[in-house]
């Protein structure tokens, strides 16, 4: 998860680029584009024809959530519901929606802090990790319970399922990032019977010690797996990979589990932690993931 433990680690790695958090919070926009106009063209390389897209409104069972909806302009696809991680929608995470629509998917980026404000809340990762942005998230994210965020993925599911560019034949698939990452779980067990596939891209808190963890909902799901793990959530905690093996084992569903050569946030343009190699990796085995649906 972004605590003060993965703060010291991002720091570590902007010392390895020559910037400290100042430096790096003043390029702004220009670090999301820059490291997303390499990797995540390449990402996009393989989907053709234009895209659609439109900030859209989805009703919930707690009120009407702001939401970021892409997909091909033209035929029905496999819908994705995505999950933001801490730092919540924002233009980084647009893009990266983007390249999956190219791909051949109806995306869904939501806004999961709908409760308290509309998107974006912060612009960027280096403003969540100012004092300020912090202060500003932390309550919206305590009311991410486990039952509003249930409540919360069986909209979106619905939601997509009225969309005519959504192929309602093909099961639905959910990604999600760091806090996001347990909320594909949820997304595939609150609607078993769409959901078909679920990666968590250096998630948080999927094993824990309460009944409804994450790990011990596999078995009410019908969904395939990727969980991709950061290197440094595994030297926290080891156990939880095993976990999530023997949770996945037992409950019968197929589950990719790998820890990576990268730290927590690797995946996502705007984060100190962004890794192009690894998040291209990932990247290639999501989409074999969701080629699945």
């Amino acid at each position: 998860m972004c605590d003060d433990f993965t703060a010291q680690d991002e720091e570590a790695q902007l010392a390895k680029r020559g910037l400290d958090r100042r430096q790096f919070a003043a390029l702004g926009a220009g670090v999301v584009l820059a490291g997303c106009g390499t990797a995540m063209t390449a990402q996009a390389a393989g989907g053709s024809g234009a895209l659609t897209e439109r900030m859209v409104s989805v009703t919930t069972a707690d009120g009407v959530c702001d939401a970021f909806f892409v997909h091909p302009a033209k035929g029905t696809h496999p819908g994705i519901v995505m999950w933001p991680d801490v730092a919540g929608l924002r233009d980084v995470k647009k893009i990266m929606a983007r390249s999956l629509a190219a791909a051949g998917y109806a995306v869904l980026v939501v806004n999961p802090y709908y409760r308290s404000s509309p998107a974006p809340i912060v612009n960027n990762f280096a403003e969540f990790r100012t004092p300020e942005g912090m202060a500003k998230i932390e309550p919206m994210r305590k009311a991410l319970t486990p039952d509003a965020v249930t409540r919360d993925a069986t909209a979106f599911v619905a939601y997509l399922d009225k969309q005519e560019a959504v192929d309602k034949k093909r099961k639905i698939g959910s990604n999600g990032y760091c806090m996001g990452g347990p909320f594909t779980v949820r997304t595939a067990a609150a609607m078993p019977g769409r959901v078909g596939a679920a990666a968590s891209l250096h998630g948080g808190q999927l094993v824990t010690d309460e009944a409804d963890s994450p790990h011990r909902l596999l078995a009410k799901t019908k969904a395939s797996y990727l969980f991709a793990i950061g290197r440094n959530d595994n030297e926290r905690a080891p156990g939880d990979k095993d976990a999530l093996k023997k949770a996945a084992e037992a409950a019968g569903r197929p589950a990719e589990v790998e820890v990576y050569a990268a730290d927590h946030g690797w995946t996502v343009a705007d984060s100190p932690a962004y890794d192009p190699s690894e998040a291209d990796r990932a990247w290639k085995r999501m989409l074999a993931l969701f080629a699945t649906l």
